[in-house]
């Protein structure tokens, strides 16, 4: 019981001590808010998206009657022909074709292929800080990517269904986001610091500080005198 007395007392004085710095507590978390939105804003450069989806078929001849045993084996198919999509064979002729001064390992990395909610449809996404840049890599991917498939898995095919097209908002930094959890580190970087105060401070203040601390009964209090008035 002693010791709950003590955790309660303890919670007071923190929250308390939190009160007594409260215009603190709010000045740091709207600085460290600031700081995230000018950060995000203004140093962090943006990046755009561009995309396409390809539609994946286990028949080369597509104007054939489609199963749904041909749907699950071309949905099962996605993950092989994402992989071929971002090896070298494919990355390296579109690199060779626009004439980028990027290595393979550079454009690979900013090249994503995905399954569309678990079907036999598949996106194509490029990230790159210039829009257009982004959609002609990926149109060139997609001109490029059937034939190499054809080619390697000698069976079915790719087909586009929708070419590729520039997202117009940037995808990063989410400015929104930044701002957000820089507040929130304010927040909790300031009450941190108040909180550590609070539990390093063994000093006794008041009357209340001897029993706690020094387990002593106070049995009277001098007053304070400055000026010859009682403080």
């Amino acid at each position: 019981m002693e010791n709950e007395g003590y955790e309660t007392i303890d919670l007071l004085e923190v929250l308390n001590a939190v009160r007594q710095h409260l215009l603190a507590v709010i000045l740091a978390t709207v600085i460290l808010a600031a700081a995230g939105f000018g950060v995000s804003k203004f140093l962090i450069t943006p990046q755009y998206e561009a995309s396409a989806l390809m539609i994946v078929n286990t028949r080369q001849d597509i104007t054939s009657n489609v199963t749904s045993d041909q749907i699950n084996s071309a949905t099962k198919l996605v993950s092989t022909y994402s992989i071929i999509i971002k090896s070298d064979t494919v990355l390296q002729q579109v690199i060779d074709n626009l004439g980028l001064s990027l290595t393979y390992q550079q454009l690979a990395s900013r090249v994503t292929v995905s399954a569309v909610d678990d079907t036999q449809v598949m996106k194509v996404t490029v990230k790159s800080d210039n829009p257009e840049w982004a959609r002609q890599v990926c149109e060139q991917i997609t001109v490029i990517s059937p034939d190499v498939i054809l080619e390697s898995v000698e069976a079915g095919s790719v087909k586009v269904i929708s070419n590729a097209a520039i997202n117009p908002a940037p995808v990063s930094p989410n400015v929104g986001r930044n701002t957000m959890l820089g507040g929130v580190l304010g927040l909790v970087i300031s009450v941190g610091i108040i909180l550590l105060t609070v539990l390093l401070d063994n000093k006794i203040h008041t009357e209340d500080d001897v029993a706690k601390y020094l387990d002593l009964a106070v049995v009277g209090v001098i007053p304070e005198y400055q000026g010859g008035k009682k403080k």
